[in-house]
């Protein structure tokens, strides 16, 4: 099944994925936590990483359903068809969500050779280097379309 992307209305991304999770249609919202500073305190709070956007994996011909949950404004559409997401993409995405990276090395490595990651949440994924130096690679991921710096 594919992933499809709902636009939210403001603020609603959390309760929207719950909502959909408790009537049995897979959403995911990624979280992350970050630290606000008011005048008098700080404090460690969850926001969701693309706000008002969820990400919903569903058959075609059940997309309605979604709507029974209220805080959905409509689907994210590309060229005139719904946007649709790779599961590849989502995973990599709760991936590297769950953590970073301990350690590499940094070993006869080439610019605009291919590396692939041997460890952490992109374990197995190969990249384009694009620059190297003592402690860092940064890599173009093609398959998903970013750049990563592994760092020592």
């Amino acid at each position: 099944m594919p992933w499809y992307v709902l636009y939210t209305k403001p603020r609603q991304e959390r309760k929207v994925a719950d909502s959909l999770n408790a009537i049995g249609i897979e959403a995911y919202c990624p979280i992350v936590t970050v630290v606000k500073q008011w005048s008098d305190r700080k404090k460690k709070v969850q926001i969701p990483l693309i706000n008002s956007y969820v990400f919903v994996n569903i058959e075609e011909h059940h997309r309605e359903a979604v709507f029974k949950v209220s805080g959905i404004v409509r689907y994210l559409f590309w060229l005139g068809k719904p946007a649709v997401v790779r599961a590849i993409e989502i995973e990599a995405l709760q991936n590297s969500l769950e953590g970073i990276v301990a350690s590499f090395e940094v070993s006869a490595i080439q610019k605009d050779t291919i590396y692939k990651i041997p460890e952490g949440p992109f374990q197995g994924f190969e990249g384009i280097v694009k620059n190297v130096n003592a402690t860092t690679i940064q890599l173009l991921l093609v398959d998903l379309g970013f750049f990563i710096t592994l760092t020592r």
